[in-house]
């Protein structure tokens, strides 16, 4: 089940297209917005209220895109799909949660700078192909020695004689019970030496495997594409970030390769507290003439703290979604426009 505030975003998004009036649209679901139960849709009145700005926000969103000359231009919509919390298998990088008169693809989350949350082969072996992750420790595949010097030192500090010799002998007990004897996020300085150590050789390593795994232009542009959420179709992006309101028509596969060359992109390790691995690509606007750098890094981190869960590969963009190639403002010189409260990420 989705989380409320979650539910509010994206429906409140769908009824601002709907209904004039926020709060009278929630007293019976249009016919219009289908794929949303019964108990749902009861509920969201009084999630609505408990998050009224959040809610009204997302609805502003909604009359925005409504009214926009790059949007619906004032035609009300016969039909507005729920995605919900369902998620088809396969490779799908297009975030759309609601689907407008089957045409028109809506992105209604909050504006994360987390452009993906995949494991460590599936980013830096298989370059987003596929959805399936890696079942290994990627900490202990691709810096053995290092690792294994970590947990010797952590086991040590733990002083706890019923922990496995070897890490990679650790049950799911063992980790939560060695993640509670080391305490808080600062490492003792014993162990914080070998930290340092284990981050720069993970950095190096998985680096190196993303640069192995980039063998064409082709394969760096694919990459780039699934990074940036560009997909075979085109979609539209309603909310805000952290400052300004962001309307945004992300343009698809055949808008981008017309409009835009990828020039380079490279990766390197950088020095952090955590194992990192900064990225950059440099496109190129064919009839402009311009290029435009775009930066971001990624995070190896273990899901549930050191040493619990698998490691997983947090995609940050470190760039603006709005000076993003393919991501265009739309056009709403008569709209609405979305809404900003204090700062917070409604409506995306």
């Amino acid at each position: 089940m989705p989380a409320a505030l979650t539910e509010v975003t994206e429906l409140g998004t769908a009824l601002g297209m709907l209904g004039a009036d926020p709060h009278a649209v929630l007293s019976h679901r249009p016919a219009e917005l289908v794929d949303v139960p019964e108990a749902t849709f009861a509920r969201l009145a009084d999630a609505a209220g408990a998050h009224r700005r959040a809610y009204e926000a997302a609805f502003a969103n909604g009359r925005a895109f409504l009214e926009a000359p790059g949007g619906l231009r004032g035609r009300r919509p016969q039909l507005v799909e729920w995605r919900g919390p369902h998620r088809p298998p396969g490779d799908d990088v297009l975030p759309a949660d609601l689907r407008v008169d089957h045409v028109y693809l809506v992105s209604c989350k909050y504006l994360s700078h987390i452009l993906v949350n995949a494991g460590p082969e599936r980013l830096f072996d298989r370059l987003l192909a596929g959805e399936a992750r890696g079942a290994g420790n990627w900490f202990a595949q691709v810096a053995p020695g290092p690792y294994a010097a970590f947990y010797g030192a952590a086991r040590a500090i733990a002083a706890d004689a019923t922990l496995p010799e070897e890490a990679a002998a650790l049950t799911r007990a063992d980790q939560h019970r060695l993640r509670a004897h080391l305490g808080a996020r600062t490492l003792p300085d014993a162990l914080a030496e070998r930290w340092a150590e284990l981050c720069a050789a993970v950095a190096d390593a998985s680096a190196a495997r993303w640069s192995a795994a980039l063998t064409t232009p082709r394969a760096a542009l694919q990459l780039v594409w699934r990074l940036l959420r560009v997909g075979q179709a085109t979609y539209f992006v309603l909310g805000s970030d952290a400052t300004s309101a962001v309307a945004l028509r992300v343009g698809s596969t055949w808008d981008w390769h017309r409009r835009f060359a990828l020039a380079d992109f490279s990766v390197a390790p950088r020095p952090a507290g955590q194992p990192e691995v900064s990225w950059s690509a440099t496109v190129r606007d064919r009839a402009a003439r311009q290029a435009t750098e775009i930066r971001g890094h990624v995070e190896v981190r273990w899901s549930h703290g050191r040493f619990v869960g698998a490691p997983e590969a947090k995609v940050y963009l470190d760039t603006p979604f709005a000076a993003l190639p393919g991501y265009e403002p739309l056009d709403a010189a008569t709209a609405t426009a979305p809404v900003v409260l204090q700062g917070r990420l409604f409506g995306l």
